[in-house]
């Protein structure tokens, strides 16, 4: 046995089962793959693959822990050269961050600053998309940690740390008649037309809520995971929007205005998501610690089980 035909096994999972695939990501041969695996079939005594003629067509029982296993040892080794690089070179290194456009674009960017000015030899990577791809990202090695709301929960192989909670602002043009409301309610936001987020996005199932446990059915005319975006089709008469307060910026925005709903949705928590038993660099946990002060190194590892 040995760490090559480990590598091998989890890679032909990770390409749901497909041998050229995983001998591309490899660089290495199908051949040189299939034989690997035989091998370690053969020693271990039980089949890993279940086979239809020469083509995989799942994973037996046995199969599934053994990925399992196989992806706790990768992650392990990881860590491993996580450790060595950590003290070896502390400042030295990448982080790459998983999260969505709200946060890259309203929330991040002092933190960042801070961070860059702090570790200028770390090299950053942001990548966004909504909430579950965000997560998937983690779980997959692309991302170091994930920035998100309501999805971290759905995956088991992260550690969910809560950062700050946050809600709405209802968005209009500068004459809406609901600007003239005495008391905003969810009646009279269902008279109009509704641009909000998409359903994969943060906080979206928590509008739906509010609305059903209403009675109402929202007229939602349009969808986007951008709030720029949703402010753009707003400020051309599409509807009224509903976003993230904090994606409100009364300067920016000058040409809309902003009623404060907070009253009418219940608040979302942002998170960190982090793969469990990772091994967190210091300035992993600095930048976590700067996004979250509550989040301190030890609050970090008493998540992490530690």
């Amino acid at each position: 046995m040995n760490l090559q035909q480990l590598r091998y096994v989890l890679e032909v999972a990770r390409q749901d089962l497909n041998i050229s695939g995983a001998a591309i990501a490899l660089h290495t041969s199908q051949p040189g793959v299939s034989s690997q695996i035989k091998k370690l079939e053969g020693e271990l005594g039980v089949d890993i693959f279940v086979r239809r003629g020469k083509r995989l067509a799942g994973l037996t029982e046995a199969g599934h822990v053994v990925v399992e296993i196989c992806g706790r040892i990768a992650r392990e080794l990881v860590n491993l050269k996580q450790v060595g690089s950590d003290y070896a070179s502390p400042g030295r290194g990448t982080l790459s961050i998983a999260t969505t456009h709200t946060q890259a674009r309203y929330v991040l960017p002092p933190v960042l600053k801070r961070f860059v000015a702090a570790y200028p030899d770390v090299r950053l990577s942001l990548h966004q998309g909504n909430p579950n791809e965000c997560c998937q990202m983690v779980v997959e090695g692309i991302a170091d940690l994930a920035i998100a709301t309501e999805a971290i929960a759905d995956y088991p192989s992260l550690v969910m740390l809560p950062c700050y909670q946050w809600n709405r602002s209802i968005i209009t043009p500068p004459d809406h008649p609901l600007l003239a409301e005495p008391v905003l309610s969810l009646e009279a936001v269902a008279r109009y037309p509704i641009v909000t987020y998409d359903f994969a996005f943060t906080g979206r199932s928590q509008v739906n809520r509010a609305f059903a446990q209403r009675g109402l059915v929202p007229n939602v005319v349009l969808t986007a995971i951008d709030a720029d975006v949703i402010k753009t089709y707003v400020a051309l008469g599409f509807g009224v929007g509903i976003i993230a307060s904090m994606a409100f910026d009364p300067d920016a925005d000058r040409g809309l205005r902003a009623i404060d709903a907070s009253h009418l949705f219940e608040s979302a928590t942002t998170r960190i998501g982090l793969p469990k038993n990772a091994w967190i660099r210091r300035y992993e946990r600095d930048f976590i610690e700067w996004f979250a002060p509550q989040l301190s190194s030890k609050a970090i590892d008493a998540a992490l089980g530690r």
